[in-house]
């Protein structure tokens, strides 16, 4: 993890021996000689610690007091540098919101160690609790460093593990931190000490990196997810090609095995203007990277018209194929009070979120099913029907049994988490 210093000091000879003596690979260090350059750093940065020095034209105190007031929601370590060692002059500066007192002249050793304990700490916060990565807030305060330094040639890579909830319910949260385990491993292996690694949720990952290298990277981690991930299954759901999730309503839910949706961004094509907007694109492009049963990856370029980046539009438009006309007449009116556009005649130029469809006593939908999935591969399928055969049901490639008869309210249920 990078750590951002800053050291607010006019003293030229001073702060720089300063500096040299808290850089290294893991931490930036920044010298702000006016108060303005100190200002405009600290609203860029946000540094996780602001070293003050009494060499500039504010009193101490009440800079420090200044300086906590403008940083209260990022709440930065506030280190106090000052000629003074008397004790009154200490617990003025300590409650005008400083977290320490340093006497000059200082012993450059201990100098050194007691900063970097304070970066210690303020990272120990910004922490993951299982993997020990950066947090997702602390990966929002590194890009808005990143999109403050403009010699930067950055990319960012949004890692998403695919079906991992599912997963997790079906094996265990002990087996979810081994995939967890084995995915921070191969991106490891990937990087190399200058890259920013960093778990935004549960089964989210960023990467920030030279943009030459991120394709690269995404591919490699595409692949070697890929040849890994047959470990994560049982002898049963390996030999049957998904996982099977059992629903409280007696349903029975197809799951595709684990895959990774990586979508890359690049300052090359695009201009941000806070990190925000850096990581909602990620998560809005990163559909456009799904296969079925396959890790990909997406890089959001400009389209050929150069009106800008790959957009997601939002699709509800849900399929029902049911030969009961008063059950379909329910299910349309029921999901269009819902917000979905329902069809009932399917055409070539519709791409549907969601088919319904009913498989009778004679099994005619099943090779439909098959067909449909084989056409769509991105759209879900829900098959509902009087036959208890969900084996036949779910290998056509839906992706839900639910046995008739069903609660309307149950189908919506499923509905929603399926299309969300």
């Amino acid at each position: 993890m990078l750590c951002n210093v800053l050291i607010i000091d006019i003293r030229k000879v001073l702060s720089t021996k300063y500096k040299k003596s808290l850089s290294d690979e893991n931490t930036t260090v920044n010298v702000a000689y006016t108060i303005k350059d100190a200002l405009s750093h600290i609203q860029t940065n946000e540094p996780d610690l602001i070293i003050i020095s009494d060499s500039i034209p504010e009193e101490l105190s009440g800079f420090c007091e200044k300086i906590r007031v403008l940083t209260y929601n990022i709440r930065p370590i506030i280190v106090a540098l000052s000629k003074s060692d008397n004790t009154d002059d200490k617990i003025k500066v300590l409650s005008a919101g400083a977290d320490d007192y340093i006497s000059e002249p200082v012993n450059i050793k201990e100098f050194q160690f007691r900063i970097k304990a304070h970066l210690r700490r303020e990272i120990e916060t910004n922490l993951d609790t299982k993997t020990l990565l950066p947090n997702e807030k602390y990966s929002t305060r590194t890009l808005k460093r990143v999109l403050a330094n403009k010699d930067l040639n950055w990319a960012t890579l949004l890692i998403n593990i695919e079906n991992f909830k599912q997963y997790v319910e079906l094996y265990t949260d002990f087996a979810g931190d081994k995939v967890v385990q084995t995915l921070i491993a191969i991106i490891k292996s990937s990087i190399d000490d200058t890259d920013f690694l960093s778990r935004l949720s549960e089964n989210e990952f960023m990467i920030i990196t030279n943009s030459t290298v991120a394709e690269k990277i995404a591919s490699y981690l595409a692949i070697a997810f890929d040849t890994v991930a047959p470990k994560f299954y049982s002898q049963e759901d390996s030999t049957r090609g998904y996982m099977l999730l059992q629903g409280d309503d007696e349903a029975e839910r197809r799951i595709e095995f684990l895959s990774l949706l990586i979508s890359v961004i690049t300052c090359e094509y695009n201009k941000f203007n806070n990190p925000e907007h850096i990581i909602n694109q990620m998560r809005r492009i990163k559909y456009l990277a799904k296969r079925p049963a396959k890790s990909n990856y997406i890089v959001d370029r400009p389209k050929l018209s150069g009106e800008g980046s790959a957009t997601v539009i939002p699709n509800n438009k849900i399929v029902v194929i049911e030969p009961d006309e008063a059950l379909e007449l329910l299910l349309r009116t029921t999901l269009e009070l819902q917000g979905y556009d329902v069809i009932t005649e399917l055409t070539q130029d519709i791409i549907p979120n969601m088919f319904i469809i009913d498989i009778d006593d004679n099994k005619i939908n099943l090779e439909l099913c098959k067909n449909l999935k084989t056409m769509y591969a991105n759209s879900k399928i829900i098959a509902t029907s009087n036959i208890h055969d969900k084996s036949a049901i779910l290998n056509t490639g839906a992706d839900l049994y639910l046995p008739k008869p069903y609660e309307l309210s149950n189908l919506l249920r499923w509905v929603t988490q399926l299309i969300d």
